[in-house]
């Protein structure tokens, strides 16, 4: 449990922000490599989302430590535009975990809402991913 924004808590916001950090650098590269428009609009639409929780994250560990983060890649972003795929998926499904973890054990209110909040935006991603992560196998095999 977090008392009173404890140290935990700011080692998870710290993870949360490298995560956002490393998947809106991937999702980027994603992005390009994207056979179809769609999936072009959708991935960049999905790492705007991304660009949004690494912000407001950001925010909530600058007011609580006082100083800013200096994010990092924690993950290389696979180069293939499959295995980009299946990484982000699995990526985001952990993450919906983590990020309700976080709200749950946290005891500001603020901190409870934009972590559950990231945590459905996450999950929708997760959808997404698995979309056409799906039809690129199909298409492959069917």
């Amino acid at each position: 449990m977090y008392h009173n924004n404890g140290p935990g808590l700011i080692q998870d916001i710290a993870k949360a922000i490298n995560g956002e950090y490393s998947a809106i650098q991937c999702y980027g590269y994603l992005a390009k490599i994207a056979a179809t428009e769609e999936e072009k609009k959708v991935i960049l639409e999905i790492r705007q989302d991304e660009l949004r929780h690494f912000q407001t994250f950001s925010q909530i560990y600058t007011t609580i430590t006082g100083t800013k983060p200096s994010p990092g890649i924690t993950e290389p972003c696979p180069r293939a535009f499959r295995e980009g795929l299946e990484a982000a998926l699995k990526d985001e499904q952990e993450t919906v975990d983590f990020y309700l973890d976080i709200a749950e054990k946290a005891e500001d209110p603020y901190i409870k809402e934009h972590f559950k909040r990231a945590a459905a935006d996450e999950q929708n991603h997760a959808v997404w991913f698995l979309y056409y992560f799906t039809k690129l196998c199909c298409r492959k095999h069917g």
